[in-house]
């Protein structure tokens, strides 16, 4: 009996010792621009064509599952900025998400409009902090005579 609590402690031992592997395809930038920016903009202009169909909705919830997930991609090892501000905006984001994604299991139009200037705002702090030159506007070309 003793032999197989041994066994037990050790296989369990051995599976926590393994992390799970991952492989990252994109650049943040790249998650950024082909995942992240699309998915929000679905819901930060969800009025411009509202969601009448179930399909269209689910479309909407799609783009809100996305959105949560990819604060997921942005907290692995080799993607997370820091272990402090970076963290806690990505969560924010992710908890954002998974609210509109809530909301648009529920086919709640206002519960997602009520969250987007709380998920413009988590984005902006972001930027404004890890990306170079956010918001800045490049020099404008001064006109020859």
């Amino acid at each position: 009996m003793r032999a197989i609590g041994l066994f037990l402690l050790a296989a369990a031992g051995a599976a926590v010792a393994q992390a799970p592997s991952y492989q990252p395809v994109g650049s943040m930038s790249e998650l950024m621009i082909r995942i992240i920016y699309p998915a929000s903009d679905a819901l930060f202009y969800i009025e411009r064509e509202p969601p009448k169909t179930d399909a269209q909705w689910n479309v909407i919830r799609t783009q809100a599952l996305m959105l949560a997930e990819s604060g997921n991609l942005m907290l692995m090892p080799n993607r997370a900025r820091d272990q402090g501000d970076w963290v806690k905006e990505s969560k924010d984001m992710i908890d954002l998400a998974a609210s509109a994604y809530r909301a648009a299991l529920d086919k709640d139009m206002d519960g997602i409009l009520a969250l987007n200037d709380k998920l413009a705002n988590s984005c902006i702090v972001c930027h404004v902090q890890y990306r170079a030159n956010y918001g800045r506007r490049a020099p404008q070309k001064q006109p020859s005579n």
